[in-house]
């Protein structure tokens, strides 16, 4: 691989984080690693321990060739629906590299509007090292945001569900009622606000 490698073949990963959660933006990262350069480690940020992810998150910043992270707020989320702000912030994601990647490798199965070649691949952030390096990144920079969301509102634990519906956070939402930051498009906030309304 090491010797295919060329200025004409120059891939970026791409990954997101924060489709299913109930609150905050959802995140995309874009990856172009350093075949020079290997990380060892790497793999779907799902099944890294947190520390891990933490000390993986610091290696790929440091030895990439060129790394992005994006977002879609919650504004877009409810306004687009999820699948759509997704596409949108992993496509900020790979407009924010400093290199231009000639094709561009999308965990899932669906593409997001770019302007250079690129292939969906299903389960690919534990296929394809890039990818996997971007779920990393995405993911520990979505918690981050979350433990910050836990300081700005300590009645709910953002630090420790991270906005997933976990009874937990249900029950949150139910004794304290939904915030800014909460997806009006998914349940239970959407049907709260339908029975506010008297729907």
């Amino acid at each position: 691989m090491d010797d295919e490698f060329s200025t004409k073949n120059v891939v970026a990963g791409v990954d997101e984080a924060g489709r299913g959660p109930l609150a905050g933006p959802v995140f995309a990262a874009a990856v172009i690693l350093d075949p020079m350069r290997p990380i060892a480690g790497l793999a779907d940020s799902k099944i890294l321990s947190e520390s891990k992810r933490d000390s993986l998150y610091i290696i790929i910043k440091e030895v990439a060739l060129s790394w992005s992270i994006a977002e879609a707020s919650v504004e877009e989320i409810d306004q687009l629906n999820i699948l759509q702000a997704t596409l949108l912030a992993m496509q900020r994601a790979v407009n924010g590299l400093h290199i231009q990647p000639d094709e561009v490798l999308v965990d899932g199965n669906r593409l997001p509007k770019l302007s250079m070649p690129a292939q969906a691949i299903v389960k690919g952030d534990s296929k394809v090292q890039a990818i996997s390096a971007a779920s990393i990144l995405a993911k520990v920079e979505r918690d981050k945001l979350m433990v910050d969301y836990h300081q700005h509102y300590p009645d709910f634990s953002f630090h420790v569900h991270k906005g997933y519906g976990t009874k937990q956070h249900l029950a949150e939402i139910e004794q304290f009622g939904f915030l800014a930051i909460h997806r009006r498009t998914f349940n239970p906030v959407k049907t709260m606000l339908m029975r506010q309304r008297g729907l």
